[in-house]
């Protein structure tokens, strides 16, 4: 009898380990879960349906975007671009493509830039570079595969520059980083 149960328990230890190593290789395979930042808003943003618009040739063509909100900007070549400053990027190549959009927020603080594939972004304020504070990438993940945080002066007009991305179009989302530790 007693033989019988310790069998029981050792199958039932085999089982839950079973699953908590299924669980993890499940983990380790998803590249989104390699943030050590909480994503978890900017996850559920990228799950959404995007709003289409097209980036600014020029600041004053620039959409204006509204945080916490998916958009698909439609992007142009990068020679076509009137950029607010050159980007701090300095290799330009001919075939990536670029784009301005403007961001206006009500409280300083700090902001993420996400993004579904690569790309440089810089942002203006009053004809100067905001440094970015951090950024974190994971290859092989769209929902988002970058994330950009900058410290953001209220009251003031910002403008996103987009550059060195390789194809015409790039979602974009734009969030305050959450509070609470990832998971």
């Amino acid at each position: 009898m007693t033989m019988s149960i310790c069998t029981g328990h050792s199958f039932l230890a085999a089982i839950i380990v079973t699953a908590m190593v299924s669980g993890s290789v499940k983990a380790a395979d998803d590249p989104c879960s390699a943030f050590s930042w909480n994503v978890t808003h900017e996850h559920a943003l990228f799950a959404m349906a995007p709003e289409p618009a097209v980036a600014g040739r020029s600041v004053s063509e620039a959409p204006l975007l509204a945080l916490d909100r998916l958009y698909e900007l439609q992007l142009s070549s990068q020679g076509a671009i009137a950029y607010a400053l050159l980007p701090e990027k300095k290799a330009v190549v001919a075939d990536d493509y670029g784009g301005l959009a403007r961001l206006k927020i009500d409280k300083p603080g700090t902001y993420r830039v996400s993004l579904d594939r690569g790309a440089w972004v810089d942002v203006v304020a009053n004809g100067m570079l905001i440094q970015a504070v951090d950024f974190q990438g994971r290859s092989g993940c769209q929902a988002p595969h970058k994330i950009v945080q900058y410290v953001l002066p209220v009251g003031q007009d910002l403008v996103l520059q987009l550059s060195g991305v390789r194809e015409g179009r790039v979602r974009i989302a734009i969030t305050r980083p959450e509070e609470r530790p990832k998971g």
